[in-house]
């Protein structure tokens, strides 16, 4: 019966496939660029259009943390360590502060881990507080905006609000002093209280040489319609399965576990980067936080993302046009979630194909060692360009105080 099964689930993938097949569709060669204003912002060169002064922190806030793990140089939240080494030698950096347009504090405040590689977040805030304490203590510049001129790099799961359960994040809210300061954050979710206005939605860390050493010939067909690796219930922290994911990823096992067209585990296989290349879409839902880092892989690995996170903004929207290049799915809609990639038209399909393959694309995902043109690196810097110049509001009136350096849980003002 199981080798029926079998036949019955190659039968049926390789009808689908061979449908859009006329259509020549597979691992193309083929490219397309992306139209409009989002193609020339992809393609813009922050260089000469902003100066970064980076403040020189003693290295408990950086160096010696990552000396103690240097896991945190391979976990998704590691833009934070990568950012402040591109800026240590970008020629966007100047070492005049006068001549500054942005200034960037380095506080690696994810580089505390458990046994599992998980970061915990609870000194990040007294962590936080405590450099920015430094930097209005030994330099003039924080104190004459308040940080309105300042950025800072908060990959948390949910940014600045330095928790991993959303309910424990929206009750914490963004820690204060940072209420003026650009937010470089992974989180992104409209109407959220851990994402301020003007903040710079980035993608997860996720390891370019890692991934490059597991890419297949070009011409390998996509075989596999719909593929997911990952967990659909936390059993530890959510029993009933309800609460992680909204419900979302518990609704992806329950109505297409036996489905032949949907190949979905809890397993992941040494050939998971293989796998997503033989795959023509790729399920993106959400976990605790809207996020994660399958969104990189599938754009890399040019397999559609289907977007699974009500109100996600995701990372450099004004330059990666997501609408043409994934599909987005209502997390109320995830029972019909079959009817809805099968209902697409191979044409938009090789459309998205091609758009996936654009080199530009794929370069703004990730955080590359040394820094390449294009990439997320340089897609966070014009984020900051185009918010230049600042407006005069910005600067402070004499004496004049906004932030309550008191204001938070008492927890977060103990010293660090």
């Amino acid at each position: 019966m199981r080798v029926w099964r079998w036949v019955f689930v190659g039968v049926l993938v390789a009808a689908y496939v061979l449908r859009i097949g006329a259509f020549k569709l597979g691992r193309s060669h083929h490219t397309e660029r992306i139209s409009g204003s989002a193609g020339d912002v992809l393609e813009d060169d922050p260089v000469g259009r902003l100066k970064v002064f980076v403040y020189e922190l003693p290295s408990k806030y950086n160096k010696k943390i990552l000396q103690k793990d240097p896991r945190c140089l391979t976990h998704m939240f590691a833009a934070e360590i990568f950012m402040h080494r591109f800026l240590l030698s970008s020629p966007v950096r100047t070492l005049n502060p006068e001549e500054a347009d942005w200034f960037y504090t380095p506080v690696y405040t994810t580089c505390d881990l458990t046994p599992n590689g998980l970061p915990l977040p609870f000194k990040s805030p007294r962590m936080m507080r405590s450099a920015i304490q430094l930097i209005s203590s030994n330099w003039p510049y924080w104190n004459r905006t308040e940080g309105a001129d300042h950025f800072f790099v908060v990959p948390h799961d949910f940014g600045a609000c330095f928790h991993y359960q959303e309910e424990k994040a929206i009750e914490r809210k963004i820690l204060p002093l940072l209420h003026r300061a650009t937010l470089v954050q992974t989180f992104g979710q409209r109407n959220h209280v851990c994402l301020k206005e003007g903040s710079i939605t980035i993608p997860p860390y996720a390891p370019p040489q890692k991934m490059q050493t597991h890419l297949i010939p070009e011409k390998t067909p996509r075989s596999i319609f719909v593929y997911f690796r990952g967990l659909f219930y936390d059993v530890g922290n959510d029993p009933e399965g309800g609460y992680y994911a909204r419900g979302a990823r518990a609704a992806v096992w329950e109505n297409f576990k036996d489905n032949p067209l949907f190949d979905i585990s809890t397993e992941h296989p040494t050939t998971y980067y293989e796998d997503m290349q033989r795959a023509v879409f790729c399920l993106c839902p959400l976990g605790w936080a809207p996020w994660s880092p399958r969104l990189v892989e599938a754009v890399i690995f040019g397999c559609i993302p289907v977007i699974i996170a009500d109100e996600i903004v995701l990372p450099f929207a004004d330059a990666i046009p997501w609408e043409e290049i994934g599909v987005f799915v209502d997390e109320k809609d995830v029972p019909n979630l079959d009817t809805i990639l099968t209902s697409i038209p191979p044409e938009v399909i090789l459309r998205k194909q091609r758009l996936l393959a654009n080199p530009s694309m794929k370069q703004a995902m990730l955080f590359p060692q040394p820094a390449q043109p294009g990439d997320a690196f340089h897609q966070v810097l014009n984020g900051l360009a185009r918010k230049l110049p600042h407006d005069n509001s910005v600067y402070l009136k004499p004496g004049e105080k906004i932030l309550n350096w008191t204001a938070g849980p008492v927890g977060d003002l103990k010293p660090w």
